[in-house]
């Protein structure tokens, strides 16, 4: 049935799954509604933390404001700068949101950029609000997924695992079905099915986990440094967009490869990352023992 999304190995099967609502006759798109959410609700979280950690919640209220924005900006121009083959025969195209196109990373260094810019008008700490801000924007990446789950995007080749999504041929984007798809074509009734990896859904766990882990470092406060949490959130983000962007079959690529812009992406992020977190933990603990052997001589 067209229009229908399933999970047939969980017994799962949705039927009519709207793409949009209509409001006095002007169609509002369920991605930008899902996306719109996980906006709002990640800026209340992060005003809630930032009152929970002793600074105030109303400036990350006025940072969501413009973070938002500049991101929102930042992420569409780095998704049609590696997909110009397209946009440059479809111009007008570039400024229709509703059928998705926003790439996270574009979106992370706008956000990053803002926040080092606001801090610095308003004389706040701009790593402690970086971790603070990490906290909400991987919030909004595990909302935000979902609305790839109404647009029929961001999903992964063909699988027969545990959560196989299985849609309508017709409801997907001619360029994102591969060959593996095409050879396990299922026919139900009239319909013609895909069997594909909802990369969405893996992502939105991952990142599911990620954001118990920064609200754990974040509330312990006495053994966190500054950038502890912004560096762990580009490791562990990385990481699961590393091997779940693999699997994706509407990968941006660059320009004259096939190598994947989020993949190199995620790679270097946690490398870095990685290597960083490190280095910190070493200097703590060369720091503890200097520290306590100074205070062992002291005492002798």
């Amino acid at each position: 049935m067209e229009g229908s999304i399933g999970f047939p190995h969980l017994g799962i099967e949705l039927r009519h799954v709207i793409k949009s609502v209509s409001v006095g006759g002007f169609e509002i798109a369920c991605y930008g509604m899902v996306l719109a959410a996980a906006m709002v609700t990640g800026i209340l979280l992060v005003m809630k933390l930032a009152d929970c950690t002793g600074q105030k919640g109303d400036d990350y209220f006025d940072l969501g404001i413009l973070a938002v924005l500049v991101s929102v900006l930042c992420a569409r121009i780095y998704y049609v700068a590696f997909s110009w083959d397209y946009y440059s025969r479809h111009i007008p195209e570039i400024f229709n949101l509703r059928e998705g196109g926003l790439a996270i990373y574009g979106g992370v260094a706008g956000g990053v950029v803002t926040v080092l810019i606001f801090c610095r008008v308003r004389k706040m700490k701009y790593l402690q609000v970086l971790d603070t801000a990490a906290v909400g924007l991987v919030w909004g990446q595990m909302i935000g997924r979902w609305g790839n789950f109404f647009n029929r995007e961001a999903f992964g080749d063909y699988t027969d695992g545990l959560l196989a999504m299985r849609l309508p041929l017709t409801d997907v984007r001619a360029s994102e079905v591969t060959d593996a798809m095409l050879e396990h074509l299922q026919v139900i009734g009239d319909v013609q099915y895909i069997q594909v990896h909802p990369t969405f859904l893996y992502e939105s766990l991952w990142n599911f986990g990620v954001l118990l882990v920064l609200l754990f470092l974040t509330l312990r406060k006495k053994k966190s440094y500054q950038g502890q949490v912004l560096l762990m959130y580009f490791f562990l983000y990385g990481a699961g967009r590393f091997w779940i962007e693999g699997l994706r079959t509407d990968q941006l690529l660059f320009p004259g490869t096939q190598v994947p812009v989020s993949w190199a992406v995620s790679g270097i992020l946690m490398l870095v990352s990685g290597l960083m977190l490190l280095y910190r933990r070493i200097k703590r603990k060369e720091t503890k023992e200097y520290e306590s052997k100074r205070t062992s001589e002291g005492t002798d």
